[in-house]
């Protein structure tokens, strides 16, 4: 692998830099909203997985005491 010197290295990353296409601010915005709507609904879901399971091993529980 080829050494670069520091002031070479500096070159390429800004001029990789102005290669990136940043996103908007409404862009920004709605992602997070979209990511705190899953979050949410995979929280609901592993909660309602969760209690459902743990309904089942009481029930089993019971059924042996």
């Amino acid at each position: 692998m080829a050494k670069t010197n520091p002031g070479e290295f500096i070159r390429q990353v800004r001029a990789e830099t102005r290669k990136v296409v940043w996103p908007t601010r409404k862009e920004t915005i709605t992602t997070a909203i979209m990511v705190l709507i899953m979050t949410s609904l995979l929280a609901l879901f592993f909660f309602g997985t969760d209690s459902l399971f743990s309904w089942i091993v009481r029930s089993l529980i019971s059924l042996l005491g």
